[in-house]
């Protein structure tokens, strides 16, 4: 169960590498306290790690993260208080379905369970279970603004895209793609790439943060588990990467999806 990507580790090192040489920067692109680039720690499916661990480095280095919800996990239930808690220190709440349908047909998609095949779910089926999501994150946090991750980057719901029909109901939407935004001119707010790391070391996120910087663009991380749970990161790269972006506050603004995107849209091409 996760937002899959075709960014293997070969290729980050070799666009680190290729970046490294002659990156030029979109200048005239201005984050917020003259930041060179926008970083935005997201973590998918409400998993315990999260919480355990996730969470306690993020409130210790003072950055905020985006935790997108998949409403029908137990962790969600069983743990409300802490997602409560969480989203009352700043960390971003944020959808991510109700029951995170996927394509059973996709390559390696053989967990998919029947009755939560997106293959046999109609846009409308789907879109209308986003926005009951949305109705379900408001009962925890109280927010009306919010974001949206598509569950494996699979956007064809019966072979329709039902992601037109659920702009409205959202200020960004992030679909499958890789960390570093290429450009930030003409970038679809609602089809924002991200990347989904696994099993990779502090200082291997970190030069994907460097090369954001180079671009002067952002880059997306979703984290699934950390310390634990699956497509897991240890918990001490993670803490690696927080710490280091905690250290650079003034070369990288690290906050959640919705302010980015909101600064985003807010300010244009800029």
């Amino acid at each position: 169960m996760t937002l899959r990507t075709c960014l293997t580790l070969a290729a980050l090192l070799a666009a680190h590498t290729a970046g490294s040489a002659a990156e030029p920067a979109e200048s005239a692109y201005r984050w917020p306290h003259g930041a060179r680039a926008a970083v935005s720690l997201a973590y998918d499916d409400a998993l315990d790690s999260q919480l355990d661990h996730a969470i306690p480095t993020l409130d210790k280095y003072g950055l905020k993260g985006s935790f997108y919800l998949q409403l029908s996990n137990p962790a969600v239930d069983k743990r409300l208080a802490d997602w409560r808690r969480a989203a009352s220190h700043g960390h971003e709440l944020g959808n991510h379905s109700l029951f995170h349908q996927c394509s059973a047909k996709a390559a390696g998609h053989d967990w998919v369970q029947r009755q939560r095949d997106l293959d046999t779910t109609t846009a409308e089926q789907m879109q209308d279970q986003v926005r009951v999501a949305n109705t379900m994150l408001y009962a925890i946090d109280g927010k009306r603004e919010r974001t949206y991750t598509v569950p494996c980057g699979d956007v064809l719901a019966g072979g329709v895209n039902y992601l037109p029909g659920l702009r409205d109901a959202f200020v960004a939407i992030k679909v499958g793609g890789t960390a570093v935004t290429p450009a930030m001119r003409g970038l679809d707010p609602y089809a924002v790439g991200v990347y989904a790391p696994e099993g990779l070391s502090g200082q291997q996120l970190i030069a994907l943060v460097e090369q954001a910087a180079r671009q002067g663009t952002m880059v997306n991380f979703t984290f699934h588990g950390v310390g634990g749970d699956y497509l897991t990161t240890s918990a001490a790269a993670h803490e690696e990467l927080v710490s280091y972006l905690a250290a650079h506050r003034d070369r990288y603004w690290t906050d959640t999806f919705l302010n980015i995107m909101t600064y985003v849209k807010t300010h244009g091409d800029h």
